[in-house]
């Protein structure tokens, strides 16, 4: 098998001897270069996907936020223009749909073409006096998502009794951080996941509810699932598992308005945990970041009123290394699991698959090398954000990427970060994903009692799906001996590693493959240089 193949000339091997190959993240939410609160976010599109690739995501979705009055198509165009030359990976977009009129709807149906190519729209239950839609217009909306056979993305939390909370507690005289999170506490999240999937349900339309805070509002989108319809999916954050509310507290201005965001950071230490077990029992089909960083005289816009508090935090960066550490290293979740919440339930739900979200041939050349023991601390003087702070600062992660391919190119070498501004390309969503239209409602998975069964792949040949690629790879794996994945095993933490049942290769095509005459383990990644001798940038 692997030990026939013909290796051209020109080749680059990448051993990848005890690592992991899997396909390139995909963050399915991200705010780059936003303007919002009256200021702009410290990432744009340079910047942002920068820190992407650098924790092992080669594919962002960003959010066209039109302002009230403005033409969707016309905000569209204005995001493209920003993104296109300053890409460093691949991106998507979803639209906000922050207003109603007749003429939004023509709109919709004209971003749902080909031409346009958007697949996606979030509405916002918050954010009143901004992109909030009022019940009536969130119907209609979600009956228009329904028709054009494209996802409703929801911002759920109750944007009247915030505005109202947010009165009170400053008429009392409290104006701090922590201010924020009291004025839209769990229950005001829960309510709007509920009431999001009751009009979803009268819409007869498919769901998706963004960055999931709570275990209330977890609990109210599964009490509501046996009744949909059609298919709802929830979607959690590396903020949600990596840290908590308690930072609302610290006495530190900068410290406590630099974790705001919407919804807020919980303070029940339980939550982080809960939220990882929703993840592994598909509760919650996927994680993002919700990558939405602001300067520290941003933030201060806020001193004396949480109200004015640019909300936003990183985490396109961390994100994977923030879940591997939580959730793979204390076995909660297989390797498999992470692969689906990361990158390929993503590329389903938005018809990216199977170009996205797994090494298959025709695949883009998105490849990971995982080092599941490279530890590192996470700091803001380290990362490649264009932002002085980090909610994860300090925190030890043991997992990480080694290098990582971005459509056949290597731009993470061993830490060493090489990407190229421009590089990456739109992707048209199309309209009628599979996946949403025509797949069941997740339901809460039982892991089973008995390990996974080895997976016996051919060797691949991955390019990045052009008739003419610019570079390829041809990917060999042999047995991983003492395989993560294999019943029984540990953790590099020292942990048992949770067994995760029979795996769903549909679901995630992480797997490893056997040499039948039991060579030495082995793995390697090799990259050939394009023709004609010009280097591709592969070092």
């Amino acid at each position: 098998m692997g030990r026939n193949l013909i290796i051209p000339g020109g080749t680059r091997v990448i051993d990848a001897t005890g690592k992991l190959v899997l396909p390139g993240g995909i963050d399915p939410h991200t705010h780059l270069e936003l303007e919002m609160m009256g200021a702009k976010t410290a990432d744009d599109f340079y910047t942002g996907t920068r820190a992407a690739v650098a924790g092992g995501t080669t594919t962002v979705i960003d959010f066209v936020l039109p302002q009230k009055g403005q033409s969707l198509v016309e905000a569209y165009n204005h995001w493209r223009e920003k993104a296109d030359n300053k890409v460093c990976c691949d991106y998507a977009l979803h639209v906000g749909v922050t207003w109603w009129s007749p003429a939004v709807a023509k709109e919709m149906q004209q971003l749902c073409s080909e031409e346009y190519g958007v697949n996606s729209f979030k509405m916002f239950m918050a954010y009143r006096d901004t992109w909030m839609l009022d019940d009536y217009h969130l119907y209609i909306a979600m009956e228009t998502c329904k028709h054009l056979g494209a996802l409703p993305m929801v911002h759920a939390e109750n944007g009247h009794i915030i505005a109202r909370n947010t009165e009170k507690l400053l008429a009392a005289g409290k104006t701090d951080p922590e201010g924020h999170e009291l004025s839209r506490d769990e229950e005001v999240e829960a309510e709007a996941v509920n009431r999001a999937c009751v009009i979803a349900n009268q819409a007869n339309s498919p769901l998706y509810i963004v960055h999931m805070m709570s275990r209330s509002a977890v609990k109210a989108l599964e009490n509501a699932r046996p009744r949909q319809k059609q298919p709802v999916y929830g979607e959690t954050l590396a903020a949600t598992v990596g840290t908590d509310g308690s930072h609302y507290r610290n006495a530190c201005f900068r410290h406590a308005a630099g974790h705001v965001m919407s919804p807020p950071l919980r303070s029940d230490p339980d939550t982080p945990q809960a939220m990882l077990e929703a993840l592994a029992d598909d509760c919650v089909q996927l994680i993002g970041s919700d990558n939405c960083t602001f300067h520290e005289s941003d933030k201060a816009k806020g001193h004396g009123d949480f109200s004015k508090i640019p909300n936003g935090v990183n985490g396109v960066e961390d994100r994977m290394s923030i879940l591997w550490q939580k959730g793979v290293n204390t076995g909660i979740m297989d390797p498999c699991r992470f692969v689906a919440v990361t990158s390929a339930t993503a590329a389903r739900v938005f018809n990216l698959w199977p170009r996205k979200g797994r090494v298959c041939v025709g695949a883009d050349a998105d490849l990971v090398v995982w080092d599941p023991r490279l530890q590192r601390t996470i700091s803001a003087t380290r990362h490649a954000h264009a932002v002085d702070f980090n909610i994860f600062e300090g925190q030890n992660v043991v997992g990480s990427p080694q290098y990582v391919v971005v459509n056949g190119r290597v731009c993470f070498d061993d830490g060493d970060l090489r990407v190229v501004e421009g590089f990456g390309k739109f992707l048209k969503t199309p309209v009628m994903s599979p996946y949403v239209y025509g797949g069941e409602a997740p339901k809460a998975r039982t892991p089973e009692p008995h390990a996974p069964s080895p997976r016996l792949d051919f060797p691949a040949r991955v390019t990045n799906g052009t008739p003419t690629p610019t570079s390829e790879l041809q990917l060999v794996s042999k047995q991983l001996a003492d395989s993560a994945l294999s019943s029984g095993c540990s953790t590099p933490t020292g942990r048992k590693m949770r067994e995760p049942g029979q795996r769903d290769l549909q679901n995630s095509t992480f797997s490893i493959s056997k040499e039948l005459e039991g060579a030495e383990t082995k793995t390697s990644v090799r990259v050939r240089n394009p023709p004609g001798g010009k280097s591709s940038g592969l070092w």
